[in-house]
């Protein structure tokens, strides 16, 4: 059975940092483009980020680039979220999620239908 679970979210004050993690499990990922997106109260799920097979090739929304940065560690079949200089509209939920076929995602990314298994997410509060 696949499973994704993200972990590193909190409580955090505003210009802080915080680190997700999203631990695969039950097939590996090496060769599948992964994301990251989030939900706030009220709203739409919104992509944030997304990576591709070996991690030469990253992408990111206008919102968090230059704040957020993607990585991958295949060896863990992980995946990682560091978000710094944290303002209050971020405080969302995290969800991390991954392609299942090795399919290049390099234009439709942010796409939530691109991607086949989800994590549960993980509560991110940035306060002020």
């Amino acid at each position: 059975q696949v499973q994704l679970v993200e972990s590193g979210g909190g409580l955090v004050q505003a210009g802080g940092s915080l680190r997700l993690s999203c631990a695969a499990s039950g097939r590996t990922f090496s060769r599948n483009y992964m994301g990251w997106f989030r939900q706030a109260p009220g709203k739409e799920r919104e992509s944030l980020a997304a990576i591709g097979w070996f991690g030469t090739n990253t992408y990111y929304a206008d919102s968090v680039k230059g704040r957020f940065t993607i990585s991958r560690d295949n060896a863990k079949n992980t995946i990682y979220l560091q978000m710094n200089s944290l303002k209050p509209e971020d405080t969302a939920v995290y969800f991390c999620a991954a392609d299942a076929g090795s399919r290049m995602l390099e234009s439709t990314w942010y796409r939530q239908q691109e991607y086949d298994y989800w994590g549960r997410g993980t509560q991110v509060t940035v306060s002020s």
